[in-house]
């Protein structure tokens, strides 16, 4: 196995396949409906459903930064607000959710191996998290995703 077939292994894992961890996050927000998604069980904490759209979002930023496009923001910001809470913009999150996802691991299968070792299109700030190489972006985002994953677990028990 290359590295870019264990990456995307990694990234699979944490989303909805078998993490050593437990749970993968699909598996967390399965049977999640849109008043749990938008409560707030913890009142200065973020809701599942702004976790749900801030890893969106940071699926899609680790994207183009594989393009070689500059770090930024994610498009709708780095915490986009959930608005109004229906059944269907829940459906619709996890859709995009779930889109970002598979755009991402495309996107690291079309990635050249060689290419992980070199730095991204950025100068090296650590409290920015950006100018490291592409393995270890695409082995933060996998990080990053795990971490919220937990957060939606625990808030899912309290909603």
């Amino acid at each position: 196995m290359n590295e870019i077939a264990r990456i995307i292994d990694q990234l699979e894992r944490e989303h909805g396949g078998d993490p050593w961890h437990g749970s993968p996050l699909s598996v967390i927000l399965d049977g999640v409906s849109h008043t749990q998604a938008a409560a707030r069980p913890v009142a200065s904490a973020h809701s599942i459903w702004e976790l749900v759209l801030h890893i969106t979002g940071w699926k899609n930023e680790v994207r183009h930064r594989l393009s070689g496009a500059p770090a930024a923001e994610p498009m709708d910001g780095d915490w986009p607000a959930a608005g109004e809470p229906t059944a269907e913009r829940w459906i619709e999150a996890r859709q995009k959710l779930e889109l970002a996802h598979r755009l991402l691991v495309s996107a690291v299968k079309d990635f050249p191996e060689p290419n992980l070792y070199i730095p991204t299109n950025d100068t090296r700030d650590r409290a920015l998290g950006v100018g490291v190489t592409y393995y270890e972006l695409l082995h933060g985002i996998v990080q990053h995703d795990v971490y919220h994953a937990g957060q939606i677990a625990v808030l899912k028990k309290g909603a």
